[in-house]
């Protein structure tokens, strides 16, 4: 699995970026994830609100941090 976290740099998006990677540890799911912040990877998802969350290059969630429970079912775990 790929999951790519989309931000600015911004403390919500560095909030977003340690859940994923804390769900993902915690629940032992096969994934690598990377935080992007290049302006131009980002609009290539067409997103205008951030941080967002893309998972195998479809965007699941954008414009709000999310959860660990948002991040379980965005995850699927």
């Amino acid at each position: 699995m790929e999951i790519k976290v989309l931000g600015s740099g911004c403390s919500r998006c560095h909030k977003a970026l340690e859940t994923v990677e804390k769900v993902v540890k915690e629940q032992g799911v096969d994934a690598q994830v990377e935080y992007v912040t290049d302006i131009e990877r980002v609009m290539a998802y067409n997103v205008m609100s951030m941080p967002a969350i893309v998972v195998d290059c479809e965007v699941r969630l954008k414009g709000a941090v999310p959860t660990e429970a948002d991040v379980k079912k965005i995850l699927g775990v």
